[in-house]
């Protein structure tokens, strides 16, 4: 496992961490013990950073990462969640005092933690990026000792930008995948300019990446796969990468016949996520034991080849770039 510095935080985090979103729901059934065993897995292997939210399962993945720091005491696990999604609707007000202190109360409370290391805002309202105001709060909320350093969780390159302009933001959280390379043409630079962290998260875009997904594959009603399709819950583009789906598997084809030998596509799109250094960590997620190791031998396989990446670009700019570029 390779360990990259998280930001201006005192946090070196693993290259591969791990994404708690499947462990909480909406990705069909979950079960508490293997969920856990996952988890578990994923240390084993050298994992040391987990990102969660408090709307994961409305609290169910907090719990369980509660759970497993409990049962690694002594060990440092960095734990980072999210706030602001239990809003009904999203709105630039929502991001009250009285409500970013309620939502860390209660992941303070899932976590059974006095402070979490890393609160991000979770796709907030557009115009909250322009608020100091609401970062003065985070601020406070450091100062405070609930939280020891904040950052933002993004849908859009623009966001990300915005985000970063206020001072104490350390880190941004933003979807980058083969599917999804706009944040390395205008974001990365910014980002590394400011030595703010960045957390790669969507990075198997929703499963296509693993090359396990087929036209006859089927999801759970409960499975933002199913639901989510067009946008319909959240952000087309949190599902697939917002790539239509036949097209995502069209590509996935042609992405195969990269992974080098004795690798798997799902690892080959990992450590295409690790080639850029202004990356902090891939937040890929699992929800066996399996999966969370072969994740995390994604960090050991050799450097990519210039025509490996070259290839990837190519198809970006030939298939994606007319149809997800403008939108993220």
């Amino acid at each position: 496992m390779q360990y990259r510095q998280l930001g201006r935080t005192d946090m070196k985090v693993s290259a591969i961490s791990f994404g708690a979103w499947a462990i909480g729901g909406t990705w069909g059934p979950v079960d508490d013990g293997r969920s856990l065993a996952a988890l578990h897995a994923a240390v084993d292997a050298g994992v040391n950073f987990v990102d969660t939210a408090d709307v994961y399962g409305d609290g169910r993945s907090e719990r369980l990462v509660a759970r497993l720091r409990r049962e690694r005491k002594g060990e440092r696990i960095f734990v980072a969640t999210k706030a602001g999604r239990r809003l009904p609707e999203q709105t630039p007000e929502g991001y009250s005092r009285d409500n970013l202190e309620a939502w860390v109360g209660r992941s303070l409370r899932n976590l059974e933690t006095d402070t979490i290391d890393l609160l991000q805002l979770h796709c907030p309202h557009p115009r909250v990026y322009d608020a100091p105001e609401v970062f003065g709060i985070l601020d406070d909320l450091v100062s405070a000792g609930k939280i020891r350093y904040y950052g933002v969780s993004v849908e859009t390159v623009d966001e990300a930008l915005r985000g970063i302009r206020q001072t104490n933001v350390q880190t941004v959280q933003i979807i980058f995948n083969m599917l999804r390379l706009k944040p390395a043409e205008q974001f990365f630079p910014a980002a590394k300019a400011r030595q703010v962290g960045i957390l790669a998260r969507v990075p198997l875009a929703s499963g296509l990446l693993t090359g396990k997904l087929t036209a006859e594959s089927r999801f759970a009603a409960d499975d933002h796969r199913s639901f989510n399709r067009n946008g319909e819950a959240f952000d087309k583009g949190e599902t697939f990468s917002g790539v239509p789906y036949e097209l995502g598997l069209e590509l996935v084809e042609r992405l195969r016949r990269l992974a080098p030998a004795g690798a798997t596509l799902a690892q080959l799109a990992l450590r295409f996520i690790l080639m850029y250094d202004a990356v902090s960590c891939a937040i890929p997620g699992a929800k066996t034991v399996e999966q969370a190791r072969a994740n995390a031998a994604a960090a050991d396989l050799p450097a990519l080849s210039p025509e490996t990446m070259a290839a990837v670009q190519a198809l970006y700019d030939e298939k994606l770039r007319p149809l997800v570029h403008a939108s993220w």
